[in-house]
């Protein structure tokens, strides 16, 4: 493994090992707290522009397959560790970490000490970063680091969502025979739109009996609302995706015509935020986010705590109340994790009940959507 240098812009400066892609690559670095499913993680698209730290010290152990991943590529720009397991043993496995590292142009940093680093972002909060093999000094990336868009004022949205549109079919994964289960009886279509869609959120949807047409994040609202007239489809889904929400005027505007028309609508993640910002009600950065598979969230209507797989920076804000049902909270910091609006058939979480990786019990949201449409 050859040297890095990483360089973050509070004036950190690191030496470690390379076990990635080389180049250089810049974006915003945040944490994760999820003790497995590094591959599910990486290849989330709401990573896009981003590096992430593990704060499991240990990766590389169970090396990658192709069923693991949650999208048709990585978008982040690298992952830190503490070590790195050059050897690999899993009877999925079909090839190394560091392979599949190289194969997607993603940097792979280890030899830092995360646990420090972590405390780092956590009482600096989330800040941008510059990793390079082949630029060694502080002054170097310092001065390229600077010349850079910060993360919020990059729309990574077009890059991660899908070209055109298309009908997902998968069901979710049966961990027992190690296949994508057989999809039930279709009762219901739908539509999704591509923001960044995990693919596991597709795969549930289909459990529970709906038929996602997966559509761009450019779409056009008129052309869905003459699809739901005419019932050809029942309801839409705003899918999960990176980077600020308030950077997409134009996907607010068309999602601002799916309310007025009365459509179910059920969002995840940035699509919770859009439906947020649409009702006029702006979105606000958290300092460091939630990245992780072990948040706890207080079902405020059954008086339950799920635990939950989050990855989000941004939070909607507290005045929604006045127009929606908040349903959901976070226990570790009190923002909001799901909200009912009052007067529409729609409602949407922050968190991920899909998982993958992460706990399982929320995804009972999936048939909560189906059985309102």
């Amino acid at each position: 493994m050859q040297d890095i240098y990483v360089y973050f812009e509070n004036g950190l400066f690191l030496k470690g090992k390379s076990f990635g892609a080389d180049g250089t690559h810049i974006g915003e670095v945040v944490f994760n707290t999820s003790m497995t499913g590094y591959q599910e993680i990486i290849t989330d698209p709401s990573y896009a522009g981003q590096f992430i730290v593990f704060s499991m010290p240990e990766i590389g152990i169970v090396g990658s397959n192709t069923d693991d991943m949650e999208s048709k590529k990585a978008f982040c720009k690298g992952l830190i560790t503490r070590h790195y397991n050059k050897s690999y043993s899993n009877f999925r496995s079909q090839e190394s970490l560091a392979k599949f590292l190289k194969s997607q142009n993603i940097l792979g940093i280890t030899h830092i000490d995360t646990r420090s680093l972590i405390k780092t972002i956590r009482n600096n909060g989330s800040m941008m970063m510059i990793a390079s093999t082949s630029i060694c000094t502080s002054k170097d990336l310092k001065r390229q680091l600077s010349q850079s868009k910060q993360i919020q004022e990059i729309n990574l949205i077009p890059e991660v969502s899908t070209k055109t549109n298309y009908v997902h079919q998968n069901s979710v994964f049966d961990f027992n025979n190690f296949k994508y289960g057989s999809p039930p009886k279709i009762t219901k279509k739908i539509i999704a739109v591509d923001f960044g869609a995990k693919r596991n959120i597709l795969n549930e949807l289909v459990a529970v009996g709906l038929e996602p047409e997966v559509i761009p994040h450019n779409f056009q609202a008129n052309t869905i609302v003459q699809k739901y007239k005419s019932g050809e489809i029942k309801g839409v889904f705003l899918s999960n995706g990176p980077g600020d929400p308030l950077m997409l005027k134009d996907e607010v505007t068309q999602i601002k015509l799916l309310i007025e028309a009365k459509i179910p609508i059920f969002g995840i993640c940035l699509g919770h935020q859009l439906l947020s910002i649409a009702h006029g009600y702006k979105t606000h950065k958290l300092k460091f986010g939630h990245h992780g598979g072990n948040h706890p969230v207080k079902n405020l209507q059954t008086h339950t705590i799920q635990i939950t797989s989050q990855n989000h920076n941004y939070s909607i804000p507290e005045e929604i109340e006045q127009i929606a049902q908040i349903t959901h909270r976070n226990l570790f910091d009190g923002t909001i994790e799901g909200i009912k609006y009052k007067n529409s058939p729609i409602f949407s979480v922050q968190y991920h009940p899909e998982a993958s990786p992460g706990p399982k019990e929320s995804a009972n949201l999936f048939k909560q959507f189906a059985d309102m449409l």
